[in-house]
């Protein structure tokens, strides 16, 4: 089917695949193009056009597919020596992957001084215009991925950059512009100690002023309308994602565990914000467990539910996702009489506002809507519900007479969950030990899109309201514990749920729409025993795959219990599935426990796969430097865990019906944990 769309595709521009062509150190795509060598406007003329099929010529192109990094550097020019600007693009915007700034600079400089020496040995214009390329390349990488030259306090790349310019190169501006930047950086560097200071004084002056004037009465949340609350949530989510740095959010970066986010800094902050939200969706409503009623707080769900009503307005997905992550964690979903005092209504624009996530067919609502709505003025909102939509009519009636433009804040899950999916897939390097580039040329397709989003991230123009983020700043958010226990403190378990919960765990059975392991949240707190971390993105864009696969815990404290398999589609074909694989925490390192940042490791399984080799990719995976044979490997089931034989093929042991978890732990404790279980049903069979 791909390589029909392929051909489909070239034909339609005059490009069609030839082979592929081996050299040392690179493979291309070989394609052959139909090219005229006539001007457009001679062709235009009639008595040309009868001649036109001989006035065409068949040109080779070649696209670079796989490379040392020597090779993909001599192909950020092409055969004519002129700047391959769509290679370029994914090239800088990707590289971090498989090389440092410094690797790279370094690889471009010696790429020069190659041309350079063969240009003295024989003057020629092609080795002239390669060289022109570099230095556009070099101007072009200084000039948008500033990041990439921050190395403080030496500023290695930089000084490098400049060194070079001055001696080879002093006809350019490179030596300047890098000296300057240099300069720059140290000076902002030497200011930030004045800027603390400057701040400090700064909170002095608030101080003294708030002590002279009439401090204004702090808000409550029956103060803070649904659009103002909406307003200020899209405010910080879009200045959060206009700083996203695009190649953060690549699958080898974001997915580091043993870096523990610090690779990805912008991403982690628009993580931390998710959760910020989501938390205090349930503190709100959780609080004053022994005073307030369940109308009470049925018209706090409410009010939480317009709220997002009013972020789908406003075309922000992120806070939306957070606060229906928060009214369908378990915690709040429980609330059965709470639920059932919330309005009819409001209860259909509830199940609306969660199907645009839902997770059939890999999340297909949102992605299309969020395509059909990035660059569009306002949202296009539906409703099976004939009152909203009316509403939504006079809405949209309103925008049209008032010029209103709503820029768009995305789900950030939702490319992270491609990017991590497409590094899952597909090796970093091919089997002649080559760096594969189409894998990059894949995970720039969707980096590009989160350009295109960020573009349209600018159009907001919201007020920041002071008032309100000291509200929201000071509602206290509780644990996993603290929520379980709260809960059952508005609402008592009654036994025979509790009986029927656990049937139903052991058949199998699937949670209920609102159950909130069938929408879950970004990041959540792990309780119990074994998990006592921070567990960000747990179930949809962590260093696992998002809506492919599903995740349960197992922990008694945790808020989310258990995943909905139809929820979510298993990512599977006939030789191959992805399976999610966790290390029991005492195998990591001190500084990847500290910064835990993911649960599951994502592993592509191959139908040839046996168990020695499925431990020897997570074990690489968590850069475990050890043998395989001293861990086992485990299927986590509903009731309980399957040992995989040490000799097994992984594909067909598996146990299908259930969710591909997976957990590696070491033969000793393995074999302790048995010796545990032994003495604990002896222990029972002597009491009875």
């Amino acid at each position: 089917m791909d390589a029909e769309r392929q051909e489909s595709q070239d034909d339609q521009d005059g490009t069609r695949f030839w082979r592929e062509e081996r050299e040392e150190g690179a493979v291309y795509n070989t394609y052959l193009k139909r090219v005229t060598y006539l001007s457009p406007a001679r062709l235009e003329d009639e008595m040309v056009r009868e001649f036109s099929h001989l006035m065409w010529e068949t040109q080779k192109l070649r696209v670079i597919k796989a490379g040392t990094l020597p090779r993909l550097v001599e192909a950020l020019a092409t055969v004519r020596g002129e700047l391959d600007s769509s290679y370029m693009n994914i090239f800088l915007a990707t590289y971090r992957t498989f090389a440092t700034p410094l690797q790279l600079l370094q690889a471009i400089v010696d790429r020069y001084h190659l041309l350079r020496s063969q240009n003295k040995r024989g003057k020629s214009e092609l080795f002239e215009q390669q060289q022109k390329t570099l230095k556009c390349v070099l101007s072009v990488w200084l000039d948008t991925y500033h990041e990439d030259f921050r190395e403080s306090p030496n500023y290695p790349c930089l000084t490098l950059l400049e060194n070079f310019a001055r001696e080879v190169i002093p006809d350019s501006d490179l030596a300047s512009r890098a000296h300057n930047r240099i300069e720059r950086l140290k000076k902002e560097a030497s200011s930030n100690g004045a800027e603390n200071i400057q701040f400090r004084f700064s909170i002095c002056d608030e101080v003294d002023r708030m002590i002279d004037e009439e401090a204004p009465k702090p808000l409550t949340f029956p103060d803070i309308s649904p659009r103002l609350c909406a307003e200020q949530l899209t405010l910080r989510d879009a200045e959060l994602f206009k700083k996203v740095v695009p190649h953060h959010c690549l699958g080898a970066v974001w997915g580091r565990r043993d870096k523990g986010g610090k690779d990805a800094p912008s991403v982690q902050a628009t993580v931390e914000q998710f959760n910020r939200v989501s938390l205090r969706v349930i503190a709100t409503v959780l609080k004053h467990p022994d005073h307030l009623k369940s109308t009470s707080r049925a018209r706090l769900l409410q009010k939480w539910i317009n709220i997002a009503q009013e972020l789908r307005e406003l075309k922000n997905f992120s806070s939306l996702r957070a606060i229906l992550s928060g009214l369908q964690s378990h915690p709040v979903y429980r609330l059965r009489r709470c639920w059932s005092a919330v309005p009819k209504e409001t209860i259909v624009l509830f199940d609306e506002l969660s199907d645009i996530f839902s997770g059939e067919n890999n999340q297909l609502n949102s992605r299309e809507l969020l395509m059909k709505e990035a660059t569009a003025k306002f949202p296009d909102l539906d409703s099976q519900n004939k009152s909203l939509k009316r509403k939504n009519m006079q809405k949209r009636r309103s925008w049209i007479d008032n010029g209103t433009v709503q820029g768009t804040v995305p789900y950030l899950g939702t490319f992270l969950t491609d990017l991590t999916m497409l590094d899952t897939a597909m090796p970093d390097i091919t089997d002649d030990g080559l760096i594969n580039f189409e894998k990059h040329r894949k995970e720039f397709e969707v980096l590009a899109q989160l350009r295109l989003l960020q573009s349209a991230a600018q159009i907001y123009n919201i007020q920041y309201d002071n008032r309100f983020w000291e509200w929201f700043d000071s509602i206290r958010i509780y644990s996993d514990t603290e929520s379980h226990e709260m809960s059952c403190a508005i609402e008592p378990p009654s036994e025979s749920i509790a009986k029927i919960k656990k049937k139903s765990a052991s058949l199998g059975h699937k949670p209920s729409k609102f159950d909130s392991s069938s929408t879950p949240r970004l990041g959540f707190f792990c309780g119990g025993e074994e998990h006592n971390s921070i567990c960000s993105i747990p179930d949809t864009i962590a260093a696992s795959i998002g809506p492919l696969v599903t995740i349960s815990h197992s922990s008694s404290t945790s808020s989310v219990l258990s995943s909905d398999s139809d929820s979510q589609t298993p990512f599977r074909s006939s030789d191959t599935c992805v399976i999610r694989v966790s290390m029991t925490s005492g195998d990591l390192s001190p500084d990847t426990k500290t910064h835990v940042t993911h649960v599951y490791k994502s592993i592509m399984l191959n139908n040839t796969d046996h168990t020695n080799t499925v431990i020897e990719k997570v074990l690489e995976k968590y850069s475990i430097d050890d043998k395989p044979d001293n861990f086992c490997l485990l299927q986590i089931l509903p009731d309980g865990e399957l040992l995989i034989p040490e000799r097994a093929n992984v594909f067909y042991a598996l146990n299908n019906s259930v969710d591909l978890n997976f957990i590696v732990r070491r033969r000793s404790e393995q074999e302790s944990l048995k010796d545990r279980k032994k003495g604990r049903r002896r222990l029972k069979k002597l009491s009875l």
